[in-house]
C-alpha cells in the first residue's frame, strides 16, 4: 500500500510543495515570580478573553500561558508571528513576572501546589481540570511542551491520489492512509527527535516524591519518558492502525476512562474532526505532533532548527514503508528519553542508517542548500551527544538544579525583549503607531495577517467573529487604538475561560 511514494514525489516535481506543508506552534511556558516560582498573579488582563483568543492561552495552571501561531508554509513567517506574539505576551506581564525558559517547573514545594489548586479562574472547564488532578496529580499538569501541527497541501494530496485510485476508493481514505502513514513512522521514529531535542534532563526539588531509581542522575527527556506528560501505563491508545487507533480512543472516551478526546497524551493527535467516529468519513485534516521539549537556547522557545528539520524528516517519513511492530517503536523512545545525555545513544547506528536514507532521499529531490545543511548540523548532533540541548543543559546545572540558569535565563529574555528599540521587531516595516495598532489588536484576541494589494503596498487585515477589516497605515494612526478596535469590532468581549488542551 502506497508503494513507490518517493518515485511519485519525484516524477510529479512536488518535493518543493511538500517541504511548504503547513505548521502551526502552541507553546506552552509558565510565568514565574521574581523568586523563580510560578507566579501568583493572575493571567495578564490586558491580553483579553480566554473564552475567544486565538493566540494567548492559559492552560492546566494559571501561571501557564499558551502562545498559537496560525499555520504557515515558511518557517521564517511562523516563527516571525511567534515572535510578535512572544513579544506581546513579555510586554503584557504585570509586576516582576518573567517567562519561565523549560518544560520541567521551577522548584515547587507546598505552599506552591496549594496556590495552584485553589486558584483556577474558568468554571466552565473545572470538572474536567480536577479530573486530571484526581487522576495524575497536580504536578503532572504542571510540565510545558511545544506542540507542532502539521498538515499536507492539498493539492499535493489531490495530485498524489491520481496514482493511487485503484488501492483506496475515495479521496479521504488516501488522505486518511497518508496521514496516519505519518503519524505511524513519526512514532516509529520518535526516539531519533527525543534524542536530538530533548531538554528536561532534571526535575527540581519537589517534583517528584521519592524520586524514582531512573531519575537519580540526569536524562535526556523526562517529559517524553514514562515519567513524563503521558498517560497511565494500562490507558495507552495504540498506532496499531487507523480504525483500530480510533476505536481504542472512543472506547476510552466511551467508559469515562478519558474525559475527553484532549486526555490522550499520545506522540501524535489526529485533528481536524469532532470525534473519533468522524475522522473515517470526514478524513483527518492535520496531525498535533506533541514530542518537543520548551528550549531554552531560543527566546521563542522552539529550534530554529528543530523546525527545518522536521520539515524534511516529515517528507522522509511519507515515503517510508509501515512499521512492523510499532509498540516496540514506543518502548524504544522511552528507553531513549531515560539515557544518560552524555553518551551516545544505543541506537546511534540506526540513526546513522536514518541519516544516510536521508541523504539519498535529498539527492532524488534537489533538496536546497538550508536542506542540506539542517541534515548536516542534525548529524553532528548525533554523533556528538555533548552537543545535544540535554547535554548543554546538564552544564548549565548547580548543584543539582536549574534554578540559577533558569531564572539568569528568564531575566535575560526579558530585558532584550522590553528594551528593544522597537515595539514589535518582526513588523519594523511599518510605523511606531502602527504596531501600538496591531499590538493591541493581538492582546484583545484580533486576529492579524498582513498582505499586499496588486502594487506592492503593504496591507493589514484585522478578524475578529466573521468580521475582516483591511486596513492601511494612515487608518490606524490614532490616539487610542483600543477605541478604534471596538468601532471597527463591537462584539469585542472582556472575560476570561480557556480550553486545556
Amino acid at each position: 500500500m502506497l508503494d513507490h511514494l518517493l518515485t511519485v514525489i519525484r516524477e510529479e516535481h512536488l518535493a518543493e510543495q511538500l517541504y511548504h506543508s503547513l505548521v502551526g506552534l502552541e507553546i506552552e511556558e509558565h510565568r514565574i515570580d521574581q523568586h523563580g516560582r510560578l507566579s501568583q498573579r493572575p493571567h495578564p488582563r490586558q491580553l483579553g478573553s480566554r473564552t475567544i483568543h486565538p493566540y494567548l492561552q492559559t492552560d492546566f495552571t494559571e501561571s501557564q500561558l499558551e502562545v498559537i501561531t496560525d499555520p504557515n508554509p515558511n518557517i521564517g513567517g511562523t516563527l516571525d508571528q511567534l515572535d510578535t506574539l512572544q513579544t506581546v505576551a513579555y510586554r503584557s506581564l504585570a509586576g516582576d513576572d518573567r517567562i519561565w525558559p523549560l518544560s520541567m517547573p521551577p522548584k515547587l514545594d507546598e505552599t506552591d501546589l496549594q496556590f495552584v489548586r485553589n486558584h483556577f479562574e474558568r468554571p466552565a472547564i473545572k470538572p474536567y481540570r480536577e479530573h486530571l488532578i484526581h487522576k495524575y496529580g497536580l504536578k503532572h499538569g504542571c510540565m510545558t511542551g511545544v506542540h507542532v501541527n502539521y498538515s499536507l497541501p492539498d493539492p499535493v494530496i489531490n495530485r498524489l491520489y491520481s496514482h493511487y485510485t485503484q488501492e483506496f476508493p475515495t479521496l479521504v481514505a488516501f488522505k486518511n492512509a497518508l496521514y496516519f502513514r505519518l503519524a505511524q513512522n513519526f512514532v516509529r521514529y520518535q526516539w531519533l527527535l527525543t534524542y536530538l531535542f530533548g531538554a528536561s534532563p532534571i526535575a527540581e526539588a519537589g517534583f517528584f516524591d521519592p524520586v524514582p531509581a531512573e531519575l537519580q542522575h540526569p536524562v535526556r527527556s523526562i517529559r517524553n519518558s514514562r515519567f513524563g506528560f503521558v498517560n497511565l501505563p494500562q490507558e495507552q491508545v495504540g498506532y496499531e492502525s487507523l480504525p483500530g487507533h480510533l476505536a481504542q480512543l472512543q472506547a476510552m472516551i466511551d467508559a469515562g476512562t478519558y474525559f475527553s478526546a484532549h486526555e490522550f497524551y499520545g506522540p501524535v493527535r489526529l485533528k481536524g474532526q469532532n470525534s473519533a467516529q468522524n475522522f473515517l468519513t470526514g478524513g483527518i485534516r492535520y496531525l498535533e505532533l506533541r514530542d518537543f521539549d520548551n528550549t531554552p537556547f531560543t527566546p521563542n522557545g522552539v529550534s530554529r532548527h528543530a523546525l527545518y528539520f522536521l520539515k524534511f524528516f516529515m517528507i522522509y517519513l511519507l515515503t517510508q514503508p509501515l512499521p512492523e511492530n510499532i509498540a516496540t517503536a514506543r518502548l524504544k523512545n522511552q528507553t531513549v528519553a531515560l539515557e544518560d545525555p552524555l553518551q551516545a545513544t544505543q541506537y546511534q547506528a540506526e540513526g546513522e542508517q536514518i541519516f544516510a536514507a536521508m541523504r539519498e532521499m535529498a539527492k532524488q529531490l534537489n533538496a536546497h542548500t538550508e536542506q542540506w545543511e539542517n541534515i548536516d548540523d542534525l548529524e553532528e548532533v548525533l554523533m556528538h551527544p555533548e552537543l545535544t540541548p540535554a547535554a548543554k543543559l546538564v552544564a548549565k546545572m548547580h548543584e543539582g538544579s536549574l534554578m540559577k540558569f533558569g531564572q539568569a535565563v528568564a531575566r535575560q529574555w526579558y530585558h532584550e525583549r522590553i528594551s528593544a528599540p522597537t515595539l514589535l521587531p518582526r513588523l519594523t516595516q511599518v510605523t511606531a503607531a502602527t504596531q501600538r495598532f496591531v499590538m493591541a489588536a493581538l492582546q484583545a484576541g484580533v486576529r492579524f495577517y498582513q498582505v499586499r494589494d496588486e502594487d506592492g503596498a503593504d496591507l493589514l487585515m484585522f478578524t475578529f467573529a466573521g468580521v475582516t477589516q483591511v486596513l492601511q497605515e494612515r487608518d490606524m494612526q490614532v490616539g487610542d487604538p483600543n477605541q478604534r478596535l471596538h468601532e471597527l469590532f463591537p462584539d469585542l468581549p472582556s472575560g476570561d475561560q480557556g480550553v486545556i488542551v
